[in-house]
């Protein structure tokens, strides 16, 4: 833990820093939450462009899933060896190279010129984000003093729940602008200058790390926790669509067969003295052990919900893009309200107001739930903005204290690392969610038109939401429980 300094003298600055004057806390913190929103909004922008690139680019249904997932797993598998790089080499130095390596991919995104190129940039896309997420919340951690902590995580938690729903709404608003007529190039395009300004100042905005222990990566570790998730991510990202072949199943066991190698070797490179990729010591913490499960059905909730949500919208209520983006506003608007409020809540109420706050979330999702059961594709768009207040509101109370309470005790050498699983969990869940529940959707609606199928689809996708929500609602009352006994961290 750091002792109270501010971020520019919690930590040692990198060399070569001089003695240049430190920047406010208020820049740090917009220079991280510009990562962090870019990397959000396009985890989720594809989402509203997937018609454009079947009609403008003649993406298949492969592609098609290949472009909105494949970033999704190059992001979720490289994010634990990012955070270890930024460790190793300092969080600034891999978020400068990050931001810098995603302006160059979005780029490529942008001209690409065939479904086999835009699928390769979004790989690259994903993997740069995977080296500049993770040192967000590292930095918060390492650098910000334990007052300031708090208001820091409720920004990052505000800025990820905008950044998500301004994918959905923002995408829709370019495409149907057709700036310069670039179609959907558009989306990829506007990453490029925000991604160059934000690059730039880096480096003289964001506090500097100790100089190098030393120790080198292990590439054993992160070759083998990479392609685990990959052995994962790919059949769920794929396997709905092609119907589930044989190639999917070996691929789920031998993902599950090469994550448990991986972990073995890192415990044991871990004992014998050594610099794993991923430490497991990091789970002997209750709290963050707990948050690690919060978290991932926290993410399994919000990115299925997000992604069922916007097909009934397009798809079984004949909303444009736009129309369904707008939608969404209502939750991106109470989410920011209710996050910002959510440390007052949190100092005065504790662990129940995190509880309080996804209890308000299952209601709103039980409301929608049960209105859709009811009226299907005549449910109307301001019954479900009301549905989406509710949940917006208690997400903001939520997440943000959730990621704050998960890194609460982690010491700031592993800052990177831990920042780095709670962000696989994160996106890895996000991801799987998507696919696994969109498995479902797609299951039930099966071959009936969209006006009557999907109303159906979206009540049992809601259903799995709801559980989801129980889960985390359970983990919030093991907080409780370790903060009422005052349970001190390995």
């Amino acid at each position: 833990m750091t002792n109270g300094a501010s971020p520019t003298t919690a930590r040692s600055r990198e060399a070569g820093d001089g003695s240049r004057r430190a920047p406010s806390p208020a820049a740090v913190l917009a220079v991280l939450l510009a990562g962090t929103f870019i990397a959000q909004f396009d985890f989720f922008v594809v989402n509203v462009a997937a018609p454009s690139l079947e009609e403008g680019l003649g993406a298949g249904a492969t592609a098609l899933e290949l472009v909105v997932g494949g970033y999704a797993f190059a992001l979720a598998s490289g994010m634990i060896t990012g955070g270890r790089l930024g460790d190793l080499y300092g969080h600034r130095r891999l978020f400068t190279i990050g931001m810098a390596g995603f302006g160059l991919a979005s780029l490529l995104c942008g001209v690409a010129a065939t479904p086999g190129q835009l699928v390769a940039a979004r790989l690259f896309q994903g993997f740069t984000a995977a080296l500049l997420a993770p040192q967000v919340l590292a930095t918060i951690t390492a650098a910000f003093a334990p007052a300031e902590r708090p208001r820091a995580f409720a920004a990052y938690g505000v800025t990820a729940g905008i950044g998500s729903i301004a994918g959905q709404l923002l995408g829709g608003l370019l495409l149907d602008a057709d700036i310069a007529g670039l179609g959907w190039r558009v989306i990829f395009l506007v990453n490029v200058p925000v991604c160059a300004v934000v690059a730039l100042v880096a480096p003289r905005v964001l506090p500097g790390s100790g100089p190098g222990t030393g120790t080198r990566i292990d590439p054993v570790g992160a070759a083998g926790i990479s392609a685990a998730l990959a052995l994962f991510l790919v059949p769920l990202a794929l396997g709905h669509s092609s119907g589930w072949p044989v190639w999917t199943w070996l691929s789920l066991g031998g993902g599950v067969v090469l994550g448990a190698l991986t972990l073995w070797w890192e415990r044991a490179l871990g004992a014998r003295g050594g610099s794993p990729v991923l430490d497991l010591t990091l789970f002997r913490g209750s709290s963050f052990r707990a948050g690690i499960v919060a978290s991932a059905a926290f993410y399994i909730y919000f990115g299925s919900f997000i992604f069922t949500l916007t097909l009934l919208l397009q798809g079984g209520l004949s909303l444009s893009p736009v129309a369904a983006g707008l939608t969404f506003t209502p939750l991106g608007l109470t989410y920011m309200v209710s996050a910002m409020a959510g440390k007052r809540l949190m100092a005065r109420h504790g662990m129940n107001a995190l509880i309080g706050g996804a209890a308000v979330t299952a209601v709103g999702l039980l409301a929608l739930l049960l209105r859709v059961r009811s009226a299907g594709a005549e449910t109307g768009i301001a019954w479900i903005c009301v549905c989406l207040c509710l949940v917006g509101l208690g997400n903001g109370v939520v997440l943000p204290s959730l990621i704050g309470v998960a890194l609460l005790r982690v010491p700031p050498e592993k800052a990177g690392m831990a920042s780095g699983a709670l962000t696989t969990a994160q996106q890895f869940a996000s991801s799987a969610g998507i696919a696994a529940v969109g498995a479902v959707f797609f299951a039930v609606a099966g071959d009936r038109a969209p006006d009557t199928g999907y109303p159906e689809a979206m009540v049992a996708a809601t259903s799995v939401c709801l559980a989801m929500l129980l889960v985390v609602m359970g983990m919030l009352w093991f907080f409780r429980r370790i903060t009422a006994r005052g349970t001190t961290e390995a």
